[in-house]
C-alpha cells in the first residue's frame, strides 16, 4: 500500500465522522500503519453537512487533507452534489441508494449500495448505518481487517450494542462483496 485518501461525508448525526475516527484508529493501533483525520461541519450539528478527510499510508503524512480522494463516500443527497466531482480519476464513489440519486457521470468507479435499507431491515435502527458504510468499505479496499475494526469498536462503545455493531459490519461488507478488488492506494 502506498497510501489511500478518503473523504465520508453525510449530514450530522449520522456518524461519519465516528466512522472515519474508527478507521483511522484502526489503521494505527492494529494494523502499524500511519493515519490522520480531519473534519468539517455545516452551520447545524445535526442535520448540517459533515465531511471527514482520512489519509492511511506506510509513510510519513505531511498535510491532513484531502483534495482528490481515492474513495468518496456520500451518504445524503446534499453531500452527493456538493462532493461528487472531487475523487481522483479511477477513484472510487461509494453512495447510499436510498438516499442518493447519482446523476452525474464522473471518472471514478460509482458504486451505489442499499446501506439503509438493508440496516432497517436486518436491525431495525438507523443508528449503525455508519458501521454499515465502514464494512462496505474496508470490503471494498482492504485498507484494514475487520477484526481491526471491531476492536477499536470494542474500546468506544457500550459492550451491549458490540452485537449490533458487529452484525452492521458484516452486513455492510456483504453487500460490498461484489465490488470487493484489489487495493487502489496511490492510484
Amino acid at each position: 500500500m502506498e497510501r489511500c485518501r478518503l473523504v465520508f461525508s453525510g449530514s450530522g448525526g449520522q456518524g461519519v465522522i465516528t466512522a472515519a475516527i474508527i478507521l483511522a484508529e484502526s489503521a494505527v493501533i492494529y494494523e502499524g500503519l500511519v493515519a490522520v483525520q480531519s473534519q468539517s461541519y455545516g452551520p447545524e450539528a445535526r442535520g448540517g453537512a459533515t465531511r471527514s478527510d482520512i489519509i492511511i499510508s506506510e509513510s510519513e503524512i505531511f498535510f491532513p487533507k484531502v483534495t482528490q480522494p481515492n474513495v468518496l463516500v456520500c451518504l445524503t443527497q446534499e453531500a452527493y452534489n456538493k462532493f461528487y466531482t472531487i475523487p481522483r480519476p479511477g477513484g472510487i464513489l461509494i453512495t447510499d441508494s436510498h438516499y442518493v440519486e447519482t446523476w452525474k457521470k464522473v471518472d471514478s468507479r460509482q458504486i451505489e449500495l442499499p446501506l439503509y435499507q438493508s440496516v432497517i431491515k436486518e436491525i431495525g435502527k438507523p443508528i449503525v448505518l455508519n458501521i454499515a458504510m465502514l464494512g462496505a468499505v474496508i470490503k471494498i479496499t482492504h485498507l484494514v481487517k475487520p477484526e481491526s475494526i471491531m476492536k477499536t469498536l470494542e474500546t468506544r462503545i457500550n459492550p451491549e450494542f458490540l452485537s449490533m455493531n458487529q452484525t452492521a459490519l458484516e452486513l455492510g461488507m456483504n453487500l460490498a462483496e461484489d465490488y470487493a478488488m484489489e487495493w487502489i492506494g496511490g492510484h
